[in-house]
């Protein structure tokens, strides 16, 4: 062991140059280290600094059907098409957004794809909020700034929270501070601090991570539908890389939110029609239902028909895919990737069940190279553009 992790140390020296050998070198060490014995560090306070942020999202970059290679048909139209009271696929919408410190004056960049052995590498979020990672034992710190117009908050899932921390306004008997976090004035900050005691991390059936998500619940369905959600993951004691917090046995993590974005019901609504969609402006009490269609925007990750990026693997890679979802009543979602099979909570399949806030695990060793579907497989959703691929490479 001592031999090949010195040969390995050797090896990052020669090809420093390079810049990504020394860093993949040093992460093949670090999983080394972890397949033979625990790593074990001192609990941490993990700062990040998220804002958010007024954008235009835009659903379909390419302004094509990527997963079929041509234009847009008539009924694809439906949902994409810009025109008279038509808004397209570009909508005002608040996203939270990481920041390098409490100046919020420097954006994180987001990786559109990562060299192989990189971790974490988060190239697949999309119109997601930064993920938010952690350790058993370890303290969330989340400095939250809304540059927004409307109240925003930040609630999590699965941690432990004080009423002053949990992000969520309702009759609960508290007061005065206790419920400062709920709603964030446009312009304002608020620091939230959470606890990540054994029971927000893997259980009994579990990997050696589990996944949570946040979210912004000031006026919670408004607030989803505008597009302040992020995903949160918290790995076990031991089975973590000490500075990125990131599960070791695995190679390579993959982030998927399926949701039907109701942008009827999103803050934006009257802003994006105003200003998005062409004249009138208005809409006629004939076409109220047709209007209200074409604003549910069925997507992976902010994307439909397959315009976001298609993350990559390598055949033999350990890859955890990390898929939730949010929503109404149509969000009942059927996971299903092509080429390749998944483990989930002990049970191998190619599909997986997503109901309203929940929240799944799965791992995968692809040994099918090529570029493979990953879609829901209800009907509607398939043909309203709930449609991503991923790519296996030898």
């Amino acid at each position: 062991m001592r031999k090949s992790l010195l040969g390995a140390a050797v090896l990052g020296l020669l090809l420093s140059g390079c810049g990504i050998v020394q860093t993949t070198s040093h992460a093949h060490m670090k999983m080394g280290i972890a397949e033979n014995a625990a790593v074990i560090s001192s609990p941490r306070v993990r700062t990040y600094y998220i804002a958010a942020d007024e954008v235009k999202w835009d659903y379909a970059p390419d302004d094509r059907n990527d997963i079929a290679g041509r234009p847009w048909n008539d009924d694809e139209k439906v949902f994409v098409e810009n025109g008279p009271t038509r808004i397209g696929h570009v909508y005002r919408k608040s996203l939270y957004r990481a920041y390098t410190d409490a100046t919020f004056t420097r954006r994180l960049a987001m990786p559109t794809s990562c060299p192989p052995g990189v971790k974490p590498c988060d190239d697949t979020l999309g119109m997601m909020g930064p993920v938010i990672r952690a350790v058993v034992g370890d303290t969330v710190k989340v400095v939250f700034r809304n540059n927004t117009r409307f109240p925003a908050s930040v609630h999590p899932h699965g941690v432990f929270y004080a009423k002053n921390a949990e992000g969520a306004p309702y009759a609960d008997g508290t007061s005065g501070q206790d419920k400062a976090d709920d709603a964030v004035a446009p312009g304002d900050t608020y620091t939230y601090n959470w606890k990540v005691p054994e029971r927000a991390g893997p259980g009994p059936m579990d990997g050696s991570s589990v996944m949570w998500m946040y979210h912004s619940h000031t006026d919670e369905i408004a607030d989803t539908n505008a597009g302040l959600v992020g995903p949160m993951v918290i790995t076990a004691k031991g089975k973590a890389d000490p500075d990125t917090a990131t599960p070791l046995d695995v190679d390579r993590e993959v982030f998927s939110y399926f949701t039907v974005e109701n942008e009827n019901a999103s803050l934006y609504l009257d802003d994006n029609l105003q200003r998005l969609a062409q004249a009138p402006h208005e809409v006629a009490p004939d076409d109220e239902e047709g209007f209200e269609e074409s604003n549910l925007m069925h997507s992976v990750n902010g994307y439909v028909y397959g315009n976001g990026p298609v993350p990559v693997m390598k055949v033999g890679q350990r890859v955890r895919w990390y898929t939730y979802t949010l929503g109404t009543e149509v969000d009942l979602h059927t996971p299903h990737w092509h080429g390749n099979t998944v483990t989930t909570n002990g049970m191998r399949s190619d599909m997986i069940q997503l109901l309203p806030g929940m929240m799944t695990v799965s791992d995968m060793v692809p040994d099918d190279p090529g570029t493979w579907l990953f879609h829901c497989h209800v009907n509607d959703h398939i043909a309203a553009g709930m449609l991503s691929r991923y790519r296996v490479v030898s």
